[in-house]
């Protein structure tokens, strides 16, 4: 039986086999890392971490997690449903307004907000122009915090429930009508229990930046897991406890995973077919036209017009001072970064949902599915996960040089720009492989076998048929990736080189700085790169062609 094993493995195993073996290590390396160094036991504080602020952790982590949750389902849901549902004035408008605040990183919001709420900052001089009693909000806090997220992140949830909404079958809600049930009911028993997984979707996108979150939360003074990994490893210098703190949140993260799994996995959900009838915009009166437009609205105005015209008027006052070449500089590595990572991320994404196809290995063609890895894993623990490796190579080829050629080299590896790009697209593979991948899913087999019958092989066929279909989903995945890398925070934080800094960097350092008014002109040129990107792509989520 063993024999005949080794027989099929030998048959099987090809030059694509050995590729998906070698992404399989480079995508998992940083949680293999992980796992194993937990089984060398904690830090010297880790007692006194579990035993002094670990419930601190646990607690704020999870009121972020539930009223994020909570606040981006109100928004999210209701936005997306009155813009799919209902026909209002300048709906097409709308409808990319939504998704705006995807262009604000939720740290930037923070700082935004912060201002507007501080004591002499925008809420209290209006009021006094106004003639209003002067009075200011504090915002500092877990509730600030989880007001600051929700409005940042709630696209999140809108784009997921609206691109159901509109492709759900028009007839199932006619046949509800018919039968009686008015608006309401036909939204809580047919539209709600059909959309539930593209809602769920992109809940699990909220849980995951919200414990991704550092910025914000450290600029709030909010303990979180982020923020305590963080802490762990630069001011207690134990890497051992980081690592305890990081396989913690990795648990947390795959539970919410698996949750999102098992709710649907006994449910049969079908979008409707292209026969099916999409669901149709209705009018509504003028009061309730208005009712739902201030509902729109809301999200808007909170998630990007304040942040914006905050930002705005602090850019004005701070331009001379913080404008320099050195600025121009930053802001030319960030977008040379941002695109050298999509180009990149692209590439590997190709790479790991056809290789797997390719090698004739049966249990090697689940590899695909490790591209969630990275997007699910925050980014504070990817780094340490990318770190560890590239710190024992480095002490390795030390420890080689010294003993073959009698020569001292400084760490080679560690701490340059190939690391924090290493770390960058495998943080980011899922978000480049998903639109790659509903376009593949959308290929006719018939054509690839096709082209098989004709004498090309795999590869060729890709460049041949494949490649130049799957364009839209390329362009996609590379503006998705372009934008999350321009706002990425932690795992620039700790991976930069000592020298390299981008955009999302020089924002967050003149905040700590207590220069929060300083930080906003690389904060609205990180939401300048994302704007035009973000319209962009709201036509590849609305297409027919594309979904």
């Amino acid at each position: 039986m063993k024999r005949k094993k080794i027989t099929y493995l030998k048959r099987d195993f090809n030059k694509w086999s050995i590729a998906t073996l070698a992404i399989v290590v480079f995508i998992g390396l940083p949680i293999y890392t992980i796992a194993i160094r937990l089984f060398s036991g904690p830090g010297e504080t880790w007692q006194h971490l579990v035993d002094h602020v670990l419930l601190d952790y646990l607690f704020n982590s999870g009121v972020l997690l539930l009223g994020c949750i909570l606040f981006t389902l109100a928004l999210g849901v209701s936005s997306a449903w009155i813009v799919s549902r209902y026909r209002l004035p300048c709906h097409k408008i709308l409808e990319w307004l939504l998704i705006l605040p995807l262009a604000f990183p939720s740290y930037i919001t923070a700082y935004a907000y912060a201002g507007f709420f501080d004591y002499g900052g925008s809420l209290m001089r209006l009021s006094e122009v106004l003639g209003l009693k002067a009075f200011r909000v504090d915002i500092m806090n877990a509730t600030g915090l989880v007001f600051v997220l929700s409005v940042s992140l709630f696209p999140y949830v809108y784009v997921a429930s609206r691109a159901v909404f509109i492709y759900q079958s028009g007839r199932l809600i006619e046949a509800s009508k018919l039968l009686g049930a008015n608006e309401i009911k036909t939204f809580f028993k047919i539209v709600l229990p059909m959309a539930r997984p593209g809602i769920f979707a992109g809940l699990l996108l909220v849980i995951m930046e919200v414990l991704n979150d550092y910025g914000a939360a450290k600029y709030y003074g909010v303990s979180t897991f982020t923020t305590g990994i963080f802490r762990a490893w630069f001011a207690l210098e134990e890497p051992a406890t980081a690592i305890y703190l990081s396989a913690l949140l990795l648990l947390i993260v795959f539970t919410f995973i698996f949750l999102e799994r098992w709710q649907r996995r006994k449910k049969s959900y079908e979008l409707a077919s292209r026969s099916s009838i999409r669901l149709p915009k209705i009018a509504v009166s003028k009061r309730k036209t208005y009712l739902f437009l201030c509902v729109v609205l809301l999200p808007i105005c909170l998630g990007f017009l304040l942040p914006v015209l905050q930002l705005g008027y602090w850019g004005i006052l701070t331009f001379e001072s913080v404008a320099s070449s050195a600025f121009v500089m930053i802001t030319l590595k960030s977008l040379g970064m941002a695109v050298l990572t999509a180009l990149l991320t692209v590439l590997v994404a190709l790479m790991t949902l056809y290789f797997p196809v390719w090698n004739r290995v049966k249990w090697l063609r689940k590899t695909s599915n490790l591209v969630i890895l990275g997007y699910a894993v925050p980014g504070a623990v990817l780094a340490i996960g990318v770190m560890i490796p590239t710190l024992h190579f480095d002490r390795w080829l030390i420890a080689m040089a010294e003993a073959f050629f009698n020569a001292e080299l400084s760490l080679w590896l560690n701490g340059t720009l190939a690391v924090l790009l290493y770390a960058y697209v495998i943080r980011f593979l899922a978000v480049a492989a998903n639109p790659i991948l509903s376009n593949k899913l959308k290929l006719k087999p018939s054509i690839s076998d096709a082209s098989r019958l004709l004498g090309y092989g795999p590869f060729k066929t890709f460049l041949k048929i494949d490649l130049p279909l799957l364009k839209p989903g390329l362009l996609a995945g590379f503006i998705l990736v372009f934008v999350d890398a321009m706002k990425e925070l932690p795992l620039t934080l700790i991976l930069k080189p000592y020298n390299f800094n981008t955009l999302a960097v020089k924002a967050y350092e003149y905040a700590s700085d207590e220069q929060v008014m300083e930080a906003s002109l690389p904060a609205l040129c990180i939401v300048l790169t994302g704007v035009v990107p973000i319209i962009l792509l709201n036509r590849f989520i609305l297409n027919d062609k594309y979904q």
